[in-house]
């Protein structure tokens, strides 16, 4: 009996594991086509569209998958009309959320949203309800290690941008949203690929979460949002205190 609950243990943590792979290949899949139908075809030609192929390839998306993605924006037949949707919310507390969506259905994703919320104490709010604790910015973020932090720093001063932040295994690079396409061209053309490059919504001022039962809730939120098909990615202006989730 032993043996047969591990096997099933083992085999429910695969489709886990499975099911999280293939969910994200969902979103990949999405960012690439987005990113194909807004300019050339071509990533050479399309530093979007080169930066969704990168992603994939990292979270080893097939390439027969990356090439179908693009060739799908010329087919009338395939059902792939996302579009860019931002949505606003309140956490539990107040937290504030910014949330990027690539959805065929805007009053799907919205509701879905407007459930998750409510069900961890928040509330998904109108266009402006929040953002105004944020700065819109251009981030590019390269891996530390890869590239050394003075020469990062010193070749972004030359570009003009507003910060670089040197993290632990991360290196910022923060813009202007209006200087966001030549900074990241120019830091490619330099130092390769980055991990990732967005336009972002960084906290003004950052809440600190140090009550156990929070961070739990929060945790939990933060995990459903990014579980949703839907969402990209979502920004946020809290922290947690790192004893208290353990």
């Amino acid at each position: 009996m032993a043996g047969h609950s591990q096997f099933a243990n083992i085999k429910h943590r695969k489709g886990a594991q499975d099911a999280k792979r293939s969910q994200k290949f969902t979103k990949l899949i999405r960012e690439i086509i987005v990113a194909a139908k807004q300019g050339l075809p071509n990533p050479e030609f399309n530093p979007r569209l080169r930066s969704a192929i990168f992603a994939a390839r990292k979270e080893n998306l097939p390439k027969d998958k990356i090439e179908t993605a693009i060739k799908s924006i010329s087919n009338p037949s395939v059902d792939n009309n996302y579009e860019e949707v931002q949505y606003e919310g309140y956490g539990p507390s107040g937290l504030a959320f910014i949330i990027y969506a690539l959805t065929n259905n805007r009053n799907r994703t919205a509701s879905e949203l407007r459930y998750i919320f409510s069900r961890y104490g928040g509330i998904l709010g109108e266009t402006g309800s929040v953002n105004f604790l944020f700065d819109h910015i251009g981030l590019v973020v390269y891996k530390a290690g890869e590239i050394s932090f003075d020469d990062i720093f010193n070749y972004s001063l030359e570009l003009g941008v507003l910060d670089v932040e040197g993290q632990q295994d991360f290196y910022n690079v923060i813009c202007e949203v209006k200087d966001f396409g030549k900074v990241r061209d120019a830091l490619y053309e330099k130092f390769a690929e980055p991990e990732y490059a967005r336009l972002a919504w960084k906290a003004k001022d950052l809440v600190t979460i140090d009550d156990e039962g929070l961070v739990k809730r929060v945790i939990d939120l933060v995990e459903v949002l990014e579980n949703n098909d839907d969402i990209q990615y979502l920004d946020n202006n809290f922290t947690y205190n790192v004893q208290s989730k353990q």
